[in-house]
């Protein structure tokens, strides 16, 4: 199911929710000491020494018009000069004076940074390009009588889809969708949903073209190759078949971008005359939708931060009305899974950490559960993937992910891994009746794997290893969980990667990363651009702080509303718990965050001590925090809420007040800083980080560049294609290297 809030990744029993955008910081192809010493010397001597990231040296930045809007809330008056920067006419944005101030932000990036067709932009790039297999192919999956495939080739952005019959032969793949036909000419695409008919004959997918999120939905009938009616468009991009091949379902969204109506749509019938499934009423709640694992259901969800409800639809009675399964209530997630004559049921009813009970299908109101697993302090429970003869549970133990297999007599074992630390999800498995699972595994020092689980064998086979095209070898790098005290006593979760020949002397740059909101765990995962940093003589760390859910979900508590600050300081803290320990010295460590991170990045410049950081990358971040939630016309103002507070409340006012990044600007020192930004961005409207960037210039006392930089044809995830991605991620890795003074 699908849901909305200033992250990305979907969480099984909460609807709203999403993975965090994480830009991996990057570069560099160094596989040996021996190679890195030998390129390090011709570096030395070879290499243009850039300048320092001072304002003195380079042009004057662009100065934004101070026009000052008051506003006074709770007795308190703000003033903020830099309100005109929000175009009038928005979700459309015309106003020049607004076009031309983002420009020449752009511009002034550029001159800071180079153009990326040059100098060390285009030197990290290519790293990051020499990283990436070109002409690479996805395992093949079984999706009801075919298998399908994705395939990239060399220097294409983006995929293209085959399949064959399941009982034909390798090699006789047909091209369902080239995503690069799709995508030529056009600024931004991203294909969302993807979904084949149940007997194969159509191909229905959405697509995105703007960045907004707004995905027109489209049906090809992969017998002719024609396209079947008009798109419709304004969708959430989630699509799910009815059984009869004919009858699809999707979801509207609203003016405000929120996913509000189920529609269904028959083939071949005009657009105008869907039929109307389900109206989400209350604002604050979101609406999705899915099918479930036995292709038995349709499945209506809807929800907010901290509370759901399932609906269920016969997906052979596409008509039928939907099925309430427990009505809502406050603070009450679930997540359902069909098995059989059985209803699984995650529920927090008892526990924030959920326990698992089962109730019969035909009945399954509360009197009937029996309980499964219980709840605990120390395992949480997240997903389930519910097959014939197999019940498998994602979740969490002491903080590191853990899968769970309950067979059909009710024999349970967990799935065996590698690594200590890792991160596992499941992936392609679209066969109900199936004795084996795929999953999709890494670490911060093993690439993305990916593994067919025999279950009744309990044996992992490796399908696939990311292939590093221009070397990457495992036995050079380690990596380490610590847990750092934060000033009230909390251990706080850390992981962190360097090679092993990294010295703890405290004279080390260290990259320190950190998200903390909507209940979203940041895994200790791999990521090829993060190479270079290692190669380079880096650390780097996640810090796990609170408001994630790497601890559970009382972890999320710990961190939202009026806990909030909690977030921010465990962050401070436990970069200060990594100098204390020997990673690093302050005005050595760059820290980095996103969208929610970019709140963290804005509070903690605001209230870090004095030359702590070296440097800050913050993308698409949240910053104006007290404007935005005081204005519900807003699209996630509402369902934002359970995570920051209602503002209107004067005592969720008074602790939003004390770390709001924007209202906080203070005359004081700040490190470099490079903020990006989307021009179709909804979820974090591109004038929050605009109007930051103002200020920090006029407010700070010090000579650092403040770096803006705006995506005008993206919005909040930036670019889809893999290479035009990789761009981005060379402008990051080339900021964070000049912060710590390297130009190479």
């Amino acid at each position: 199911m699908s849901g909305s809030t200033r992250g990305n990744k979907g969480k099984p029993a909460v609807l709203a929710l999403f993975a965090v955008l994480v830009a991996g910081v990057a570069t560099a192809y160094i596989l040996t000491p021996n190679k890195q010493a030998e390129m390090s010397a011709d570096h030395n001597s070879q290499a243009t020494v850039l300048p320092p990231l001072k304002q003195g040296n380079f042009p004057a930045p662009p100065v934004a018009q101070q026009v000052p809007v008051e506003h006074v809330r709770h007795g308190d008056t703000y003033i903020d000069p830099y309100d005109w920067l929000r175009d009038r006419s928005y979700p459309k944005v015309d106003d020049p004076a607004v076009l031309d101030y983002l420009k020449a932000e752009n511009n002034y990036t550029e001159q800071v940074m180079g153009k990326e067709e040059d100098g060390l932009r285009a030197k990290l790039f290519a790293e990051l390009k020499g990283r990436v297999k070109e002409d690479d192919s996805g395992v093949p999956y079984r999706q009801g009588d075919y298998i399908y495939q994705g395939r990239y080739s060399a220097g294409q952005d983006h995929p293209v889809y085959v399949r064959r019959p399941q009982d034909a032969a390798e090699g006789s793949e047909t091209v369902i969708l080239d995503v690069n036909q799709l995508a030529a000419g056009k600024g931004f695409f991203d294909l969302g949903g993807f979904e084949p008919s149940p007997d194969g004959r159509y191909l229905a997918y959405s697509y995105d073209d703007s960045g907004s999120e707004d995905f027109a939905l489209v049906v090809k009938d992969l017998t002719t190759g024609e396209l079947i009616g008009q798109p419709i468009p304004g969708t959430s991009g989630s699509i799910v078949w009815a059984a009869d091949n004919k009858t699809l379902f999707y979801v509207l969204r609203d003016e405000n971008q929120r996913p509000k109506k189920v529609l269904r749509h028959t083939l071949g019938a005009a657009n105008d005359t869907d039929i109307e499934v389900y109206e989400e009423k209350d604002p604050s709640w979101w609406v999705g939708i899915s099918a479930s694992q036995s292709g038995r259901f349709i499945e209506i969800g809807s929800g907010t931060l901290v509370a759901s409800e399932t609906m269920l639809i016969p997906a052979d009675q596409p008509d039928a009305k939907p099925k309430v399964v427990i009505p809502r209530r406050d603070n009450h997630l679930y997540s359902v899974a069909d098995q059989g004559d059985t209803l699984w049921i995650l529920t927090n009813d008892k526990h924030l950490n959920f326990r698992l009970v089962k109730a019969p299908l035909a009945d399954w109101s509360e009197k009937n559960w029996q309980e499964v697993m219980p709840a605990s302090d120390r395992q949480y429970l997240t997903g389930l993937l519910a097959l014939k003869d197999w019940l498998v549970v994602f979740g969490r133990q002491d903080g590191n992910q853990q899968v769970w297999v309950r067979d059909a007599k009710g024999d349970t074992h967990t799935i065996a891994f590698p690594d200590a630390a890792f991160a596992v999800a499941a992936a392609n498995n679209e066969v109900y009746d199936t004795g084996t699972i795929r999953l999709r595994y890494n670490s911060l020092v093993t690439p993305p794997t990916t593994y067919d689980y025999d279950l009744a064998a309990r044996s992992l086979t490796t399908r696939k290893v990311q292939e590093i095209p221009s070397g990457y070898d495992p036995t050079l790098y380690t990596s380490e969980s610590l847990m750092a005290p934060a000033r009230d006593g909390t251990l706080i979760p850390v992981s962190i990667v360097y090679r092993k020949d990294f010295k703890k002397d405290g004279k080390a740059s260290l990259h320190l990363y950190g998200y903390g909101s909507y209940s979203i765990a940041i895994d200790p995962s791999f990521s090829s651009a993060r190479i270079g940093l290692l190669d380079r003589g880096f650390a780097y760390a996640i810090a796990h702080i609170r408001g994630g859910e790497e601890m559970g979900r009382p972890w999320h508590d710990a961190g939202r509303v009026l806990n909030k600050p909690n977030t921010f300081h465990d962050f401070i803290d436990v970069a200060q718990f990594l100098v204390n320990q020997g990673y690093s010295s302050p005005g050595h460590i760059s820290i980095e965050g996103g969208s929610a991170g970019g709140t963290l990045m804005g509070a903690v410049l605001n209230m870090a001590s004095d030359g702590m950081f070296a440097g800050a990358v913050a993308h698409v971040p949240f910053v104006d925090v007290l404007n935005t939630l005081f204005d519900d016309t807003l699209p996630l103002t509402a369902s934002d809420y359970p995570e920051w507070g209602n503002p209107n409340d004067e005592a969720v006012y008074k602790v939003m007040k004390t770390y709001s990044p924007y209202d906080n600007v203070a005359k004081r020192p700040y490190p470099p800083l490079l903020i990006t930004a989307g021009l179709n961005d909804y979820r974090v409207t591109y004038w929050e980080p605009a109007k930051w960037a103002a200020r920090l210039r006029v407010m700070k006392t010090d000579d650092n560049v403040v770096l803006l930089k705006t995506e005008m044809t993206a919005g909040h995830g930036g670019s889809k294609g893999r290479f035009d991605k990789l761009k981005e991620v060379a402008l990051s890795q080339a900021f964070i290297l000049r912060a710590h003074g390297i130009s190479q």
